[in-house]
């Protein structure tokens, strides 16, 4: 998906977690995770979320289209889900009903999404997507792409290879909510 909160910048990472080495970051402190009986060095959680959350804000410093990042994840949203009620749109995005009337008002206008009539119903709608949608968010996507992968050109050998080594751990806490996950 798309959505993306805004979740961390340089202010918010901790002066002295700048320039530090291993053993200092596995000190116990808030955010680190320390080693267990012997384990390897675990990952500063801070230091992550600041790292994700720059590149995540790069990656996002486009054109985006005339649209706000929430009108892009909803618009991300009935490509992948959709079409879907409206409420549905909302309940998916978290964000209130009044909410999603504005921001489906502005994807339609735009000519990304159009509202269909559900049959036997006729206060409800289902939104789908439109040829120019689907365009619009493939057009971004190559762009974030793009950018990603100038920013990989200015890696060495060995920070790419640990990049690619930690892509399926990346993947997974993509997808992954620690609150979901704790419920089971």
């Amino acid at each position: 998906m798309v959505r993306e909160s805004a979740v961390g910048d340089a202010t918010d990472q901790p002066p002295a977690a700048v320039g530090r080495g291993a053993a200092d970051r596995l000190s116990g402190e808030a955010g680190s995770i320390s080693p267990v009986n012997g384990s390897p060095p675990q990952i500063d959680a801070t230091r992550l979320r600041v790292a994700i959350a720059r590149l995540s804000r790069r990656l996002r410093h486009h054109q985006l289209a005339g649209l706000t990042p929430t009108q892009l994840s909803a618009l991300a949203t009935v490509e992948q889900a959709g079409p879907l009620r409206l409420g549905d749109v909302a309940a998916a995005e978290g964000i209130a009903p009044s909410t999603l009337t504005r921001i489906v008002t502005a994807l339609e206008e735009c000519g990304y999404v159009k509202r269909c009539a559900v049959p036997g119903d006729a206060r409800a709608s289902t939104l789908a997507i439109t040829p120019r949608g689907h365009e619009v968010l493939e057009r971004i996507r190559q762009e974030s792409t793009a950018m990603l992968a100038q920013s990989l050109a200015l890696l060495g050998p060995e920070q790419i290879e640990v990049l690619a080594d930690a892509l399926p751990a990346l993947e997974q806490l993509a997808e992954v909510d620690p609150r979901e996950a704790r419920a089971r």
